[in-house]
């Protein structure tokens, strides 16, 4: 009957148990899990234990689907959900149709996938506990993933991880640690993507799950890679290299070779990189956009390292039809990621070319696609809603255990812990809320406003300065020289630049001011009541101590630093917010062109040099 649970049939025979141990086994020792769900499949068909042998297929499955082909996947899962509907094993039901969607979805067909195992979630949250309902949770993150709706994702790879922890998640949980990171990933939150990945890299230290680890490692590849560390992540890329096309390694399944060939040409690795670009071409893949797109980025900076430049954008042309040019045009399942990636090499390659025009054209494109990835991450928080629906739910059906079972002490003490969880899990969304709100606003490295909150709040203080007849300030600031930084000392120097500089802009600026990293290493301040020369003042002032800063790393010193900077107000940029933010930025740039190391007012000539 609907909304009653059914109780799998006992599980006492040795096939049953052997089975059950296996899929306990599935992520904390892989060799042994697929050792002992064999071996249960063995006795259990002997011995016609068909509860054995659902569960060892069920185990068989899911083994597969980290270390063989979709298709050789769902011929067990198929078996395993046909035994556990006839044994009325609700349990086994869902997690063999969440594996079966898991094939789809690695196929490529994302929206079958999708309308495969939505359908399962209240029931399966209902029936299954740990790491079975993570495991349910994490199949329906993922086909959101794929289809780009990263919001949806999050809220159920949080709560997975949350019923999946390291008590009760046998392994799962550094399972959720890797796609939690791939889906920061996804909108651009490389810093907390890293932090995800490092937790699940020191969990895989107690298990023993090779494939695990590897995916593990490629995420940490791209991450490092795109945050223009492609050196740093050459370890991993040869470890991932390394590892064998079986149990004991990576699988059968696509090492993602054309990831690393990225990262390796990045590197300025060509040997490596022409290695790993044979090895993706080689490799059997299934047609998922992304790693298609991929291995048509690597090819193309495979011919960009010997100047072929003509060849690579023919490489990136040949995969146009998957990527578009607009949302509507690009392929289902391509992510915004391989997108922005795609259009950046393109124009690369277009002014390679003398191309100016398709060049700006293509950049435009790479812009909206990057806008639409900040307008994610931003979405993102709105997961917390999904999570508190799932608590009212939780609630309403305390709420009936407290009327059926009020009579009893046992069911008073039930809904006592009951209680407990959900005010843990109350907790947990407003934490969750409250830091989604710092990731929405505040760039992590610095503590300063981030570009989308600039881009928010200065319309509105524009419009109140026009409306009171104030003069309101914009200074665009970028700091010199600063890749010389990044090349002579390393990425983690420059970072540290980066904190100290914005250190300093938020201990001198007025509480009415703006601060905020515009993006790398370019800052913006937003100065309400203050004019054009009164802004150039002080921001020269503040060029004057960040020349007086001296920093140690590594035994050297490095001193002598400089910024340049655009200011413009209101005053004389009155029409509106954004050409008052081009008028300072159009100084900025003439700062840069006059030598660096000064200060430039939009309508003067003066200027207060190095």
């Amino acid at each position: 009957m609907r909304g009653m649970r059914r109780i799998a049939p006992a599980s006492s025979t040795k096939g049953a148990r052997l089975a059950r141990k296996a899929w306990q086994l599935l992520h904390l020792d892989s060799a042994r899990a697929i050792t002992l769900a064999r071996e249960a499949l063995d006795v259990a068909t002997r011995g016609v234990e068909l509860a054995g042998q659902s569960w060892a297929r069920l185990a068989i499955g899911y083994h597969l689907l980290y270390f063989g082909t979709p298709q050789e996947a769902a011929h067990e899962l198929r078996q395993a959900h046909e035994l556990c509907t006839h044994l009325n094993d609700d349990a086994g039901r869902i997690l063999a149709a969440a594996g079966l969607a898991r094939c789809l979805w690695r196929e490529g067909r994302f929206a079958e996938s999708l309308n495969l195992v939505l359908p399962l979630r209240d029931e399966g949250l209902a029936v299954l506990q740990h790491e079975q309902r993570g495991v349910l949770l994490n199949t329906i993150a993922g086909c959101y993933s794929a289809q780009g709706r990263s919001e949806q994702a999050f809220a159920y790879m949080y709560q997975a991880l949350r019923d999946s922890g390291p008590a009760h998640g046998r392994g799962y949980d550094a399972v959720l640690h890797c796609n939690l990171a791939h889906e920061l990933l996804q909108i651009g939150d490389y810093h907390e993507a890293l932090r995800q990945l490092d937790q699940g890299i020191s969990r895989c230290q107690g298990i023993h799950n090779p494939r695990l680890l590897a995916v593990l490692l490629i995420n940490r590849v791209i991450c490092l890679t795109e945050l223009d560390r492609a050196q740093e992540a050459m370890l991993d890329v040869m470890r991932v290299r390394s590892l064998p096309a079986d149990a004991s390694g990576r699988g059968a399944l696509a090492a993602h070779f054309e990831t690393l060939a990225i990262a390796a040409l990045r590197a300025g690795e060509p040997a490596l990189g022409d290695e790993l670009v044979q090895r993706a071409m080689d490799a059997p893949r299934e047609s998922i956009p992304d790693e298609l797109v991929e291995l048509a980025i690597a090819r193309a900076l495979q011919s960009g390292q010997r100047q072929m430049w003509a060849d690579a954008l023919a490489r990136l042309d040949a995969v146009m039809h998957l990527v578009g040019a607009e949302d509507a045009d690009a392929a289902e399942g391509l992510s915004l990621r391989v997108r922005c990636q795609y259009f950046a090499l393109r124009s690369e390659l277009q002014e390679q070319l003398g191309d100016a025009k398709a060049a700006l054209a293509t950049m435009r494109i790479w812009q909206q696609l990057h806008m639409a990835r900040a307008q994610m991450a931003s979405r993102a928080r709105y997961q917390a809603a999904a999570l508190q629906t799932e608590l009212l739910r939780l609630q309403h059906k305390l709420d009936e255990q407290e009327a059926q079972r009020r009579a009893t002490e046992r069911a008073r003490a039930e809904l006592e812990e009951v209680n407990k969880q959900l005010s843990r899990k109350i907790h947990e969304v407003q934490s969750l809320q409250e830091a989604l709100r710092q990731q929405a606003t505040h760039d992590a490295l610095t503590g300063l406003f981030n570009r989308r909150h600039f881009n928010d709040a200065l319309p509105a203080v524009f419009a109140q300065a026009t409306r009171h007849l104030e003069p309101l300030a914009v200074a665009v600031i970028d700091l010199d020289h600063f890749k010389q930084i990044n090349d002579r000392h390393g990425h983690l120097a420059g970072d540290g630049l980066l904190a100290a500089f914005g250190r300093m802009l938020a201990e001198h600026c007025r509480q009415s001011d703006v601060a905020c990293r515009y993006g790398g290493e370019e800052f913006c301040l937003l100065m309400p009541h203050t004019d054009a020369a009164t802004a150039q003042r002080k921001v020269h002032a503040l060029l004057q101590l960040w020349r007086e800063q001296s920093f140690t790393i590594d035994g050297q010193t490095i001193s002598g630093l400089s910024f340049s900077a655009g200011v413009a107000d209101s005053r004389r940029a009155p029409i509106a917010a954004q050409l008052l933010l081009r008028a300072a930025d159009e100084q900025l740039l003439l700062a840069k062109k006059l030598g660096r190391g000064r200060v430039m007012v939009d309508g003067e000539d003066a200027m207060l040099p190095f």
